[in-house]
């Protein structure tokens, strides 16, 4: 079956965040007295805005309800946002070679208010018609949910859908939802192997993402 969309993650894929998401937890458990370990981080990695601060709440413990979680960890991350924007090299670019021979969407676990401010700093909100809210969907990454509602929007079936993906929880999204994964794992957070062989293709970054790659993964 041809591949007919390529739908984009955003943390991690488009904007190399993780290490401000990690910073931005590291820094608020330090102000509860709390520490943020790198094996908390990579449980949150991919997950939908609600499910990661409960996932916080309990692992830390937080004596607040989630909703407090995240308000405080999206003015961290505005204000990181605010003072440097660490979108990853050729990812924007990637984008508009997508746009010229595919249908383009991203579905983001993020929280609304940074995939809102990424999209226009990056002047990726004129090109990419379809956006996936991680904060409108119930179940988040790993349940094939977002993916499949962006299918959806999209207007084809999972088949003729390849999903770029920095996560385990990324990776494990797209193959629930039937579409063909692609790999493009984030430096400072590598995948282990047995995740890696969910990915149908791998690369070292989206400087490598070619319509022709993509097309062979019909």
């Amino acid at each position: 079956m041809p591949i007919r969309a390529v739908i984009f993650d955003m943390d991690g894929v488009l904007i190399d965040s993780e290490p401000v998401w990690n910073r931005s937890r590291v820094e608020m458990a330090a102000a509860y007295g709390r520490t943020w370990t790198e094996e908390m981080q990579r449980a949150c990695m991919g997950r939908a805005t609600v499910e990661w601060a409960e996932e916080m709440r309990q692992r830390l413990p937080l004596e607040m309800p989630a909703a407090e979680v995240m308000d405080e960890i999206g003015r961290r991350m505005q204000a990181a946002y605010d003072h440097h924007l660490p979108v990853l090299p050729g990812a924007v670019e990637a984008v508009h070679r997508m746009v010229k021979a595919f249908a383009i969407a991203v579905a983001s676990g993020s929280m609304t208010v940074l995939i809102e401010h990424v999209l226009a700093a990056t002047g990726l909100e004129r090109v990419i018609p379809v956006v996936v809210l991680g904060d409108s969907i119930p179940r988040g990454k790993p349940a094939p949910d977002i993916y499949l509602e962006a299918a959806r929007r999209l207007g084809f079936s999972p088949g003729e859908c390849v999903g770029v993906e920095d996560s385990g929880n990324g990776l494990r999204s797209l193959k629930a939802a039937g579409m063909k994964a692609i790999a493009v794992p984030a430096p400072s957070y590598p995948l282990a192997t047995e995740v890696l062989r969910l990915a149908d293709l791998r690369l070292a970054s989206l400087e490598e993402l070619t319509v022709e790659a993509v097309r062979g993964l019909g």
